[in-house]
């Protein structure tokens, strides 16, 4: 018989919950079992893809709705121009309707028609501008219509745009937001925990001396993270628990050099990810760039001399 999804157990495990919480679910149903981690990986698996896909389709309305807005500024200036055209046209037909009233225009009763053929030639001359002038204020006027209308479907289409990209944004936040929430899930409570939320103390064990929570956390950090260096944890002749088995050093570059940006962004992450799952995996501490975490924020360590000294080359893991 086929199993059943991982969107269906898990949509399963959140009802059971949401009962749970009601406190009516042990009366009325029986919880789903909760994802294994393999359906959880492979669920997580679909959802940054499909978070991927999100990403570029936001990203391609984002160039889309710049490029909107670029035109929109082009639009705006052609009907500036449009209409600098229009009032210009408008006050040469204008002035020459006034030459022709000052120099007897038939069409204007009360004035005497020219009695040269150089006054004849003169108001030939003024009814052929004054016709191409006015030809050219029709064009102008076509013109102003044409920018204004096309500035109108850009306004529109950039609100359009606007709203659109908002939603993919959303999306995909939804997406990252529900890969996060998965992730936790994947993060068990480690051995030694106290019902009170104190941690039993724990001898090292195996080859590599560490402790089992130590050895646990390491496994789970090699799981979830793609890191580039080694990962350091007993060390004899040291202060602190690296003696003890109880801490690590995940390495962000070679020892005594700056990691490369993507390598900082990635002890960022693993930092991050560490003191969130502090109560699960049972960390007492972070040191990472030349400052501490205990779980109630970062604080600034006094310089020790040197890139590794200071933690900027690795993310130093103690456990309780």
């Amino acid at each position: 018989m086929a199993s059943a999804s991982p969107t269906r157990l898990a949509i399963n495990f959140v009802i059971g919950v949401v009962i749970a919480t009601a406190g009516f679910g042990a009366a009325t149903a029986t919880a789903a079992p909760k994802p294994s981690e393999s359906e959880l990986r492979a669920e997580l698996k679909k959802l940054n893809g499909k978070v991927d896909k999100l990403i570029e389709s936001y990203n391609l309305k984002r160039v889309e709705l710049a490029k909107a807005q670029q035109a929109a500024g082009t639009a705006g200036k052609r009907l500036a121009a449009a209409e600098q055209a229009v009032a210009t046209a408008e006050r040469r037909v204008t002035e020459i309707a006034q030459l022709r009233y000052q120099n007897g225009d038939p069409a204007v009763l009360g004035f005497m028609l020219p009695n040269s053929a150089a006054g004849a030639a003169v108001l030939e001359q003024m009814t052929r501008d004054q016709q191409t002038v006015v030809a050219g204020v029709a064009k102008a006027r076509d013109e102003k219509k044409r920018a204004a209308d096309e500035a109108a479907a850009l306004a529109t289409r950039i609100s359009t745009e606007t709203a659109d990209v908002a939603k993919r944004r959303d999306e995909a936040q939804d997406v990252i937001d529900d890969i996060e929430k998965k992730l936790k899930d994947l993060v068990p409570v480690s051995t030694g925990r106290r019902s009170d939320g104190t941690w039993a103390p724990e001898l090292p064990s195996g080859t590599d001396n560490i402790t089992p929570r130590t050895q646990a956390m390491r496994a789970l950090v090699q799981k979830n993270f793609s890191l580039p260096f080694t990962v350091g944890c007993f060390r004899s002749g040291s202060s602190g628990e690296h003696p003890l088995g109880r801490a690590c050093d995940f390495m962000m570059s070679s020892g005594g050099t700056m990691p490369s940006a993507a390598n900082q962004a990635l002890g960022d992450r693993l930092a991050a990810w560490a003191l969130a799952n502090k109560a699960k995996l049972g960390v007492k501490y972070v040191i990472w760039r030349q400052r501490i975490n205990q779980g109630s924020g970062w604080s600034a360590m006094s310089d020790r001399g040197s890139i590794t000294e200071n933690h900027f080359d690795h993310v130093h893991i103690s456990m309780n």
